[in-house]
Protein backbone atom coordinates (compact mmCIF):
# COMPACT_ATOMS: atom_id res chain seq x y z
CA UNK A 1 0.00 0.00 0.00
CA UNK A 2 2.69 2.70 0.88
CA UNK A 3 4.54 1.38 -2.50
CA UNK A 4 1.04 2.60 -4.44
CA UNK A 5 1.09 5.85 -2.07
CA UNK A 6 4.40 6.87 -2.96
CA UNK A 7 3.97 5.89 -6.75
CA UNK A 8 0.81 8.16 -6.94
CA UNK A 9 2.85 11.14 -5.08
CA UNK A 10 6.08 11.05 -7.31
CA UNK A 11 4.02 10.44 -10.21
CA UNK A 12 2.24 13.95 -9.77
CA UNK A 13 5.28 15.59 -10.52
CA UNK A 14 4.80 14.22 -14.34
CA UNK A 15 2.38 17.78 -14.80
CA UNK A 16 5.50 19.93 -13.97
CA UNK A 17 8.16 17.88 -16.28
CA UNK A 18 5.89 17.82 -19.34
CA UNK A 19 5.39 21.83 -18.81
CA UNK A 20 9.12 22.33 -18.42
CA UNK A 21 9.46 19.89 -21.50
CA UNK A 22 7.05 21.25 -23.20
CA UNK A 23 7.80 25.24 -22.95
CA UNK A 24 11.55 24.49 -23.51
CA UNK A 25 11.07 22.58 -26.31
CA UNK A 26 8.83 25.44 -28.01
CA UNK A 27 11.42 28.12 -26.96
CA UNK A 28 13.91 25.74 -28.33
CA UNK A 29 12.38 25.22 -31.67
CA UNK A 30 11.37 29.09 -32.24
CA UNK A 31 14.81 30.49 -31.04
CA UNK A 32 16.86 27.89 -32.64
CA UNK A 33 15.15 28.18 -35.95
CA UNK A 34 15.94 32.08 -36.06
CA UNK A 35 19.98 31.39 -35.00
CA UNK A 36 19.98 29.05 -37.70
CA UNK A 37 18.36 31.04 -40.19
CA UNK A 38 20.16 34.16 -39.38
CA UNK A 39 23.49 32.03 -39.37
CA UNK A 40 22.47 30.90 -42.86
CA UNK A 41 22.38 34.39 -43.84
CA UNK A 42 25.17 35.60 -42.30
CA UNK A 43 23.66 37.94 -40.41
CA UNK A 44 25.58 38.54 -36.40
CA UNK A 45 27.34 35.16 -37.02
CA UNK A 46 30.06 36.20 -34.38
CA UNK A 47 27.26 37.23 -31.66
CA UNK A 48 25.37 33.79 -32.31
CA UNK A 49 28.38 31.62 -32.34
CA UNK A 50 29.47 33.40 -29.07
CA UNK A 51 25.95 32.86 -27.42
CA UNK A 52 26.00 28.70 -28.68
CA UNK A 53 29.49 28.33 -27.48
CA UNK A 54 28.64 29.52 -23.89
CA UNK A 55 25.21 27.17 -23.96
CA UNK A 56 26.62 24.36 -25.08
CA UNK A 57 30.11 25.06 -22.95
CA UNK A 58 28.31 25.51 -19.58
CA UNK A 59 26.31 23.18 -17.45
CA UNK A 60 22.78 23.53 -17.40
CA UNK A 61 22.44 23.83 -13.38
CA UNK A 62 25.04 26.77 -13.86
CA UNK A 63 22.38 28.28 -16.33
CA UNK A 64 20.04 27.52 -14.07
CA UNK A 65 20.97 29.14 -11.40
CA UNK A 66 22.19 32.03 -13.06
CA UNK A 67 18.44 32.73 -14.51
CA UNK A 68 16.95 32.14 -11.04
CA UNK A 69 19.23 33.86 -8.83
CA UNK A 70 21.15 36.52 -11.17
CA UNK A 71 18.80 37.90 -13.65
CA UNK A 72 16.53 38.92 -11.51
CA UNK A 73 18.78 40.28 -8.82
CA UNK A 74 20.36 42.33 -11.50
CA UNK A 75 16.60 43.27 -13.48
CA UNK A 76 14.91 43.56 -10.04
CA UNK A 77 12.29 40.88 -11.14
CA UNK A 78 11.23 37.94 -9.96
CA UNK A 79 10.98 34.55 -12.08
CA UNK A 80 8.96 31.75 -10.74
CA UNK A 81 10.90 28.42 -10.74
CA UNK A 82 8.42 27.02 -13.23
CA UNK A 83 9.50 30.40 -15.53
CA UNK A 84 12.93 29.99 -14.49
CA UNK A 85 12.94 26.24 -15.76
CA UNK A 86 11.34 26.92 -18.83
CA UNK A 87 13.77 30.25 -20.32
CA UNK A 88 16.91 28.13 -19.10
CA UNK A 89 15.79 25.07 -20.85
CA UNK A 90 14.77 26.68 -23.83
CA UNK A 91 17.96 28.67 -24.26
CA UNK A 92 19.57 25.71 -23.33
CA UNK A 93 18.43 23.82 -26.32
CA UNK A 94 17.79 26.54 -28.91
CA UNK A 95 21.81 26.43 -29.04
CA UNK A 96 21.65 22.87 -30.04
CA UNK A 97 18.72 23.08 -32.08
CA UNK A 98 20.46 25.73 -34.03
CA UNK A 99 23.25 23.59 -35.01
CA UNK A 100 20.88 20.64 -35.70
CA UNK A 101 18.92 22.82 -38.07
CA UNK A 102 22.17 25.13 -39.62
CA UNK A 103 23.17 21.26 -40.58
CA UNK A 104 20.14 20.43 -42.02
CA UNK A 105 19.63 23.87 -44.26
CA UNK A 106 22.93 22.98 -45.59
CA UNK A 107 22.41 19.75 -46.27
CA UNK A 108 19.80 21.15 -49.10
CA UNK A 109 20.65 21.12 -52.75
CA UNK A 110 22.02 25.10 -53.71
CA UNK A 111 19.97 24.82 -56.52
CA UNK A 112 16.34 25.27 -54.47
CA UNK A 113 18.05 28.81 -53.06
CA UNK A 114 19.03 29.39 -56.81
CA UNK A 115 15.66 28.69 -58.31
CA UNK A 116 13.60 30.80 -55.04
CA UNK A 117 15.91 33.66 -56.30
CA UNK A 118 14.97 33.42 -59.71
CA UNK A 119 11.46 32.65 -59.47
CA UNK A 120 11.65 35.67 -56.98
CA UNK A 121 9.87 34.10 -54.11
CA UNK A 122 10.16 36.50 -51.20
CA UNK A 123 12.07 35.11 -48.20
CA UNK A 124 9.31 34.62 -45.77
CA UNK A 125 7.16 31.80 -47.84
CA UNK A 126 10.32 30.77 -49.07
CA UNK A 127 11.57 29.78 -46.08
CA UNK A 128 8.18 29.03 -44.45
CA UNK A 129 7.02 26.44 -47.35
CA UNK A 130 9.50 25.55 -48.97
CA UNK A 131 13.10 24.85 -46.95
CA UNK A 132 12.22 24.22 -43.29
CA UNK A 133 9.27 21.42 -44.10
CA UNK A 134 12.44 19.21 -45.95
CA UNK A 135 14.72 20.33 -43.58
CA UNK A 136 12.23 19.26 -40.41
CA UNK A 137 11.65 16.12 -42.23
CA UNK A 138 15.65 15.55 -42.31
CA UNK A 139 16.34 16.43 -38.74
CA UNK A 140 13.35 14.97 -37.37
CA UNK A 141 15.14 12.39 -35.53
CA UNK A 142 17.66 14.53 -34.34
CA UNK A 143 15.50 16.81 -33.04
CA UNK A 144 13.57 13.72 -30.91
CA UNK A 145 16.87 13.06 -29.23
CA UNK A 146 17.27 16.07 -28.14
CA UNK A 147 13.72 16.22 -26.77
CA UNK A 148 14.47 13.22 -25.11
CA UNK A 149 17.68 14.73 -23.76
CA UNK A 150 15.82 18.08 -22.54
CA UNK A 151 13.33 15.62 -20.56
CA UNK A 152 16.13 14.15 -18.42
CA UNK A 153 17.45 17.57 -18.06
CA UNK A 154 13.74 18.67 -16.36
CA UNK A 155 14.90 16.75 -13.56
CA UNK A 156 17.55 19.18 -12.51
CA UNK A 157 14.75 21.79 -11.42
CA UNK A 158 14.27 19.59 -8.39
CA UNK A 159 17.65 21.78 -7.02
CA UNK A 160 15.26 24.82 -6.86
CA UNK A 161 12.63 23.23 -4.82
CA UNK A 162 10.35 22.05 -7.91
CA UNK A 163 8.23 19.76 -7.45
CA UNK A 164 9.17 17.28 -9.91
CA UNK A 165 9.13 13.91 -10.29
CA UNK A 166 12.62 13.88 -9.02
CA UNK A 167 12.04 15.83 -6.15
CA UNK A 168 9.00 14.45 -4.82
CA UNK A 169 11.09 11.31 -5.01
CA UNK A 170 14.03 12.87 -3.22
CA UNK A 171 11.39 14.11 -0.79
CA UNK A 172 9.61 10.51 -0.14
CA UNK A 173 13.82 9.39 0.53
CA UNK A 174 14.49 11.77 3.03
CA UNK A 175 11.23 11.22 5.11
CA UNK A 176 11.10 7.75 4.90
CA UNK A 177 15.09 7.27 5.23
CA UNK A 178 14.85 4.82 2.49
CA UNK A 179 15.93 6.09 -1.11
CA UNK A 180 16.65 3.20 -3.49
CA UNK A 181 12.73 2.76 -4.01
CA UNK A 182 11.71 6.36 -4.70
CA UNK A 183 14.51 7.18 -7.13
CA UNK A 184 13.88 3.83 -8.58
CA UNK A 185 10.20 5.18 -9.54
CA UNK A 186 10.69 8.29 -10.63
CA UNK A 187 13.46 6.53 -13.08
CA UNK A 188 10.49 4.70 -14.23
CA UNK A 189 8.04 7.77 -14.79
CA UNK A 190 11.14 9.25 -16.80
CA UNK A 191 11.58 5.88 -18.81
CA UNK A 192 7.95 5.61 -19.69
CA UNK A 193 7.91 9.12 -21.07
CA UNK A 194 10.74 8.55 -23.20
CA UNK A 195 9.16 5.55 -24.80
CA UNK A 196 6.03 7.57 -25.19
CA UNK A 197 7.80 10.38 -26.91
CA UNK A 198 9.62 7.52 -29.24
CA UNK A 199 6.16 5.53 -29.93
CA UNK A 200 4.68 8.72 -31.20
CA UNK A 201 7.68 9.51 -33.33
CA UNK A 202 7.81 6.21 -34.98
CA UNK A 203 4.32 7.22 -35.93
CA UNK A 204 4.85 11.02 -36.93
CA UNK A 205 7.78 9.51 -39.21
CA UNK A 206 5.70 6.27 -41.15
CA UNK A 207 2.68 9.32 -41.18
CA UNK A 208 5.42 11.32 -42.97
CA UNK A 209 6.76 8.59 -44.93
CA UNK A 210 3.38 7.82 -45.95
CA UNK A 211 2.60 11.38 -47.45
CA UNK A 212 5.38 11.72 -49.29
CA UNK A 213 4.77 8.32 -51.24
CA UNK A 214 1.25 9.97 -52.24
Amino acid sequence: MMLLENAMYIGQGIILTIELLMGGMLIGLILGSSLAICKYKGWLVAAINRYISIARGTPLILQLSFIYFAVPSALNIKFSILAAGIVTLGLNSSAYIAEILRAGIESLPKGQFEAAQTLQIPHWPLWKDIILPQVLRNIFPALINEMITLLKETALISTLGGMDLMRRAQSIAAEQFTYFTPICIAGIYYYLLILLIESLSKRIEKRGNYVKAL
